[in-house]
Parts: C-alpha cells; structure tokens; sequence
C-alpha cells in the first residue's frame, strides 16, 4: 500500500505534538486527501463555529497516490472550514511540498487551537517542532521562505506559508507552497493566519514503502504512457491553461467588466500567443513552462516582467522569473477588469505569490469595485485617489500590492466581493455563489457551469465539476444537472486520490481504479470509486447544512438570472437555475431544500 499510516496532530494551544495511526475504516470509505480530510473535519469540529476561531481545524492531506509514480502525484489538500464562506472548503495544492509531508512518513496533519504568539511548524521526519515565527510575521511569503531555508540550512526543506494577507485576515488569503503554487481558495490562508501559524516546513527522506511496487509501476507506466501520448497533455504543456483565453473568447463565454460582457477586446495582447512574442523592448513574457513533482505535463508557466515595465522600473527585486500567468489569473487581471497589459496582469500574479492571494477572488471582487466606482456608488476620495475605471493597469497593479499588504483601499477588497457589495448597498454586483467568486466562465453562457458555480459545496469553483464538453455543444439546459452532477462525483473521488485532475482529460474511471486498486489495500472497482465520490459530496453538503447554509445558498446573483448574454454562442440566454436546480436535487436523492434523503444517506453509509 502506498500510505504511510500515520497522522501528525498538532494542538497550537497546548504546543502539544502527537502522532496516530490513519483510520483505516474511514480510509477505505473516503480513500484520502479531499474525502478523507473532510471526513475528520466532519468529525472532530462543530460546522456552526467560526471559521477564525480556534475551534476551527485546519487539515494538510495527502492522498494514496500522492508521491507515488503516477503522473502528477504531488498533490495535497487544505480542508477547514473557509471564512470567505463559512461552508466547507477544500483547496488543492501541486508544487513538491505534498509529497514531501508524504516522504517525512504522514498521511496527514490536524492543527488545532490557536498559537499565543507566531509560530510555525518544523517536520523533519518524526522529529516535528512548534518554533517561534516573530522574525518572520509580518513577511512576505517569499521572505519567510528565504528565512526558513537559511534557518535550518537545507535547500531540500519545503515550505507552505502565508502572508500578510492571511496573517491579517484577507478572506481569500491562500496558502503558498514552493512560492508559487498554492491551496487557493476559499481563504485558507486566512485560518492559518488566525492560528498564529506562519509557515509549515517539510523535510521528508522516509520515503514509500509499496507493499507490491511491481504492480503500482506497471499501473503507473500504464496510465503514464497513455497520458505522454495525448493530445490534452501536449497542448497544456505547450501553451498552458491560458489557450483557454481565445477559447472562451470565441465562444462567446469571457467574463468582462465584471460579467457585464463576454467578449473582450485586449485578448490578443495577454493571450496563449502573446506571452512568447516580443515586445516593443524585445521582452518576451514568458521564460518556460515548468512541473510539480511527478508531473509530466508541465502546464505551469514561468514568466519575467519586462524592467522597463512601470510597476518594476524601479524595483529590480521584480526582475527575477517566477510564476508566470494560467488561464484564471489572466481572465481575473484581465477581461473581468478590462486590462490588456501583459505586464501588469503578470506583476499582479507575483503579488498573489508573494502575499498569498487568491487571484480569482482578487480580480473579481477589483472587478466589482470597478463597477460601483463606474456607477458612482464609490469615489476617488474613498479609493484613496486611485482611478477605478475599468481598463486601469495602474489600478490592477496598485490594489494587487496593497491589498496583499493590506494598506488603504486594499483592506476593503480584502473582504471579497460579497461584502463589499454589501457594505455600499449594492450586493447584486457580486459576481458570488456562497460568497465565493467565479471563475471564468460565464453561467449563461454555459448552463452546466452555472449549475456547478450554485451547487460547489465550497463556493463558486470551475474545478468541481466538469461540463465543458457539454456546455460547448449546445447552450441549453437539457441533460446538464446529470452532467453536473456525475463529474462532481467524480472530481471528489480524484481529488481524493493526490493526483491532478487534469490527468482526467485523458483518464477514465478505469485508469484511476487501475492506480487506487494497485496501491491501496482492498479490492477497488469503478463502482466502488464512483460510490466514493457520492459518498464525499454527501458529506460536504452535510457539513454545510449544520453550518447553517441552505437552499437559498444554491444561487447565482441576478445578472446570471435576468441580464440576458450581449454575445456569443448562446446570445440573449439566461442561466436556467430554476430549472436545473430540482432537477439535479431529484437526481441526488435530495429532498425539495436540497437536504440529503434518509435513504441515500443509508445507502452511502452516511446515516446516523
């Protein structure tokens, strides 16, 4: 088997360190990362308390498959439960770090409670400290990283930290790891943050012990080889998630001007083509492409900002590569806030690594902000004098910067879109499912996705679901809540594996059960996967419903509802929620309110 047996418990109050074997009931049930973290969070916390407060946990989960040889196998997790939300959240991280906390011998690590002054947590193999962090709270993440480095002397050592962003309470602050990739979503960060927990550091030489290594490598090189040779793989490695830019644009799918259009104009200046083109200076944006551990599609981007660009002209610490721009952070700098300034979008992703962000929710909230200074509802004088038309690369990249640092006008789009529309009187500009905003793709544009953005049990989110095929051939509703609701099992049921879900536009259920089967104890069939990934969408929606969400929280704001689409494929259309939503509750087993039926609880082995 490819699981260490172990979990790591750290409590922040006590500064008391444990360890205990994994429960291997419930792994069998809910196989790892996602599913099995949301099962002790399910367990060991209750969904109504606060989700910054010390009652809260905050899991670090790897999954079975995690460092093993199976592509992309370097996956992790953060599960709690998510301030931006207050529903479950589940955020998932590539880089070396997972496999790392795998490598040092744990399945797992449970922080609870709340540190009385900074610290941050040291794993070398079954040696685990709680050390003082003051030198380092306050700092940026790459800062810390640099610290902890030249603290513990071992350019091995991998690092998962936060900034100011999540020390000061950002509700999308994210964890970084491996500075530039990151458990994104839903304000992670945040709770981190609330624990006094600055950085987490792995070092892990233990390494996997395979019960049968001869039968996970040749299921390895099986699904391996049949990856290599795809298609999805060549073109992600050769141009990275941002081919999706022209995409969407063609379609007629592009959120712009916080969702007002669908199409927008400055495409071709941030595009797939655009970063490998020089510009006027012969600068060319991006450096490489780049892979997580394990990885063998590569789809990560590594990228520089042109030095005479005016957000580093003076600032050579900028100068340096780092990670370069994907397809949501050039939708979240770009379209949804009218930029076409590739540098700009670019210096505003460092600023999300370097501070710890999630660019989504930082473009789209920027976005909403754009559209009450458009209507007059906010003015220069409470912007601190920043301009916030649209199409402002000054404002993209001021605001990108201080509201990591959490400084002047910053501190207001800290609070995420919801609240902010909330706070001036306007909610309806939040572009929002549970508080959390969407990716980008417009819902009317695309029914299935618009059913996905209202059901994600952890917010708005484009990675719980997948109906791309669907939604592109045809824009209307029919067929999509059985879409919806099959790939949701199924991206649960990945997630929980330590694998990336991009393995699965070349992968089918067979190849996962393939890799589950050959590393894990017990008899896994495609059945008994896809039962799984139920089985973790049930809980996370019974976690939500004693957090207090319900029925209502399955929403999308007017504009998806009643604006009919300017453009595109699916123009004059509207976001059939009220049409789909029953539809897909019936298909669950759920009751009229959306609350799981006795016996599809019984059936999942969720009843009390």
């Amino acid at each position: 088997m490819s699981w260490q047996n172990k979990i790591l418990r750290v409590d922040l109050g006590s500064g008391e360190i444990t360890t205990e074997p994994l429960n291997w009931q419930w792994a069998n049930e809910y196989l790892g990362g996602r599913g099995l973290a949301s099962k002790y969070l399910s367990e060991e916390m209750d969904a109504s308390a606060d989700a910054e407060s010390p009652e809260n946990a905050l899991i670090f989960g790897t999954g079975p498959l995690t460092g093993t040889m199976a592509s992309t196998s370097g996956r992790y997790v953060v599960v709690t439960k998510g301030p931006l939300t207050g529903a479950i959240a589940c955020s998932n991280s590539g880089g070396k770090f997972g496999a790392e906390l795998k490598y040092a011998g744990y399945d797992m690590l449970i922080i609870r409670g709340r540190a009385k002054s900074p610290v941050y947590l040291h794993i070398h193999n079954d040696r685990a400290e709680l050390l003082p962090a003051d030198e380092i709270w306050g700092k940026t993440v790459w800062q810390a990283d640099e610290w902890l480095h030249r603290r513990h002397q071992d350019p091995q050592l991998k690092v998962a930290a936060i900034g100011a962003a999540g020390e000061q309470g950002v509700k999308y602050a994210c964890v970084v790891n491996d500075l530039h990739r990151a458990a994104g979503r839903s304000g992670v960060g945040a709770v981190m943050g609330s624990k006094n927990l600055k950085a987490i550091a792995a070092r892990g030489s233990v390494g996997l012990k395979e019960d049968d290594p001869v039968r996970v490598m040749k299921a390895a090189g099986e699904c391996n080889a049949a990856l290599h040779g795809s298609r999805s793989r060549r073109g992600l490695m050769r141009y990275g998630t941002l081919a999706m830019m022209d995409n969407m644009q063609e379609f007629g799918g592009l959120p712009t001007e916080n969702f007002r259009k669908v199409s927008f104009g400055g495409v071709g200046a941030i595009n797939a083509k655009a970063v490998v083109k020089k510009n006027r200076n012969g600068h060319v944006n991006l450096v490489t492409n780049a892979a997580c551990f394990g990885c063998t599609i590569a789809c990560g981007r590594i990228a520089k900002i042109d030095p005479a660009h005016f957000s580093v002209r003076d600032r050579r610490e900028y100068w340096g590569a780092s990670g370069g721009l994907e397809y949501e952070t050039a939708f979240a700098f770009g379209p949804v806030v009218g930029v076409d300034d590739l540098d700009a979008l670019t210096f505003a992703g460092f600023m999300m690594n370097e501070h710890g962000m999630d660019p989504i929710s930082f473009g789209v909230t920027l976005a909403a902000a754009m559209e009450l200074y458009e209507e007059g509802v906010l003015t220069k004088e409470q912007t601190g004098g920043i301009d916030l038309s649209f199409g402002s690369a000054e404002a993209l990249v001021a605001l990108s910067e201080m509201t990591g640092k959490c400084e002047g006008f910053g501190r207001e789009l800290g609070l995420g879109s919801k609240r902010l529309c909330e706070k001036y009187g306007r909610p309806e500009l939040a572009m929002v499912s549970k508080g959390q905003e969407f990716a980008g793709y417009d819902g009317r544009a695309m029914q299935g996705m618009g059913l996905g953005y209202a059901t994600s049990n952890r917010g708005a989110c484009h990675l719980r679901h997948d109906t791309f095929a669907e939604d592109m051939k045809d824009p209307g509703a029919k067929g999509k809540a059985e879409a919806c609701r099959v790939s949701q099992d199924m991206t649960a049921m990945i997630d929980s594996t330590g694998l990336c879900l991009f393995t699965s536009n070349t992968w089918g259920a067979a190849d996962y059960c393939k890799l589950v089967d050959a590393a894990c104890p017990g008899d896994w069939s495609e059945e008994r996967l896809r039962e799984t990934g139920e089985r973790i969408w049930n809980l996370e929606r019974m976690f939500n419903l004693k957090a207090g969400l319900t029925r209502k929280d399955d929403s999308l704001p007017p504009r998806m509802l009643k604006d009919p689409l300017p453009s595109g494929f699916a123009k004059g259309g509207v976001n059939e929620l009220e049409v789909l939503l029953p539809e897909y509750y019936q298909l669950r087993g759920w009751d009229a309110n959306g609350v799981p039926g006795a016996e599809k609880l019984r059936a999942l082995g969720l009843a009390a």
